[in-house]
């Protein structure tokens, strides 16, 4: 079913602002493990504990009656809590771009995998878009990946299942703040015993906070309800698309943010990659799903 204009276009708004937050996650995780001004165990803890207490504060100051309602779960909470944990750990041993690529890579991988055995068939447009845009990613990183970390690349293989499972169960989502600010809230358990089982090797300094709590409260906690607002109108196939598109523009944020330089390489692929997920998303609809899927989709999100 074709949505209307409306929806199309307050779709788009939402995913390219989520995406951007995508993106601010990844400078802001340079600036700060980059520096040395916290340690990957605690800057997951202050990013998913601040994001828990910004969603809470939204979700307490709501007037619809929601408040105090469960509208997450725990295997949401936990995909969330491992894509959070692994991603940090993974960049203390990649680089941003061998990293980026096996993120996405294993993003895409979970979540086009998932949409096919659930019957959805992505249309012709779709596949076209997603090989110009990984085309455009293999061409960005291309030049600086070097043999990787085993560790590491286990790391963030699982980072990007993690996230793409996260993304998948956020499909069902009716309340997107309720159920992201749920699924942040229930990871708080899981920080404790990361903080417990890291304690010798804590590290934090007052920019490292910062940085993290910036990433949790802002980019982290208000980007990801935007993201599940977004995702119901999204097929599995487009979802795992569009988010090719914070490698480019986190390598723009560090042209801007950290002072690295700009290339040609980094303006061709920047146009090839965005391209690519533009051509895919041309013809956004609803996600034509079987009746079953959208059912189980609905019944995770309370469980």
């Amino acid at each position: 079913m074709q949505g209307s204009p409306a929806q199309g276009t307050a779709t788009a708004a939402l995913t390219i602002l989520a995406l951007i937050a995508f993106a601010a996650n990844s400078v802001l995780c340079r600036l700060a493990l980059g520096e040395s001004a916290i340690d990957p165990a605690s800057y997951t803890a202050v990013r998913l504990i601040t994001g828990a207490v910004t969603l809470w504060l939204i979700t307490a100051f709501r007037r619809n009656g929601s408040f105090g309602k469960s509208g997450g779960n725990w295997i949401s909470a936990a995909m969330l809590f491992l894509y959070a944990v692994t991603f940090s750990f993974a960049y203390v041993s990649l680089s941003a771009g061998t990293g980026a690529l096996i993120l996405f890579a294993a993003v895409q991988i979970t979540m086009i995998t998932v949409g096919l055995s659930t019957g959805e068939r992505p249309e012709i447009l779709e596949w076209l878009g997603l090989f110009i845009a990984i085309s455009g990613l293999i061409y960005l990183v291309y030049p600086g990946i070097t043999a990787p970390s085993i560790l590491g690349s286990l790391l963030m293989a699982a980072a990007g299942i993690a996230w793409g499972v996260y993304s998948l169960r956020g499909r069902g989502a009716i309340d997107p703040v309720r159920v992201t600010s749920d699924n942040f809230l229930r990871t708080v358990p899981l920080v404790i015993v990361l903080l417990l089982f890291w304690l010798s090797s804590l590290t934090v300094t007052p920019k490292g906070f910062l940085w993290a709590a910036l990433s949790g409260s802002v980019t982290s906690g208000v980007g990801y309800v935007l993201w599940y607002a977004a995702l119901p109108r999204l097929t599995a196939t487009r979802a795992a698309t569009v988010q090719l598109a914070p490698a480019p523009l986190a390598a723009l944020g560090g042209v801007v943010v950290l002072s690295e330089a700009i290339s040609l390489r980094l303006v061709i692929s920047t146009v090839v990659i965005l391209g690519g997920v533009g051509l895919a998303i041309s013809r956004a609809s609803v996600p034509k799903r079987p009746e079953t899927t959208a059912a189980v989709a609905q019944t995770s999100v309370r469980d």
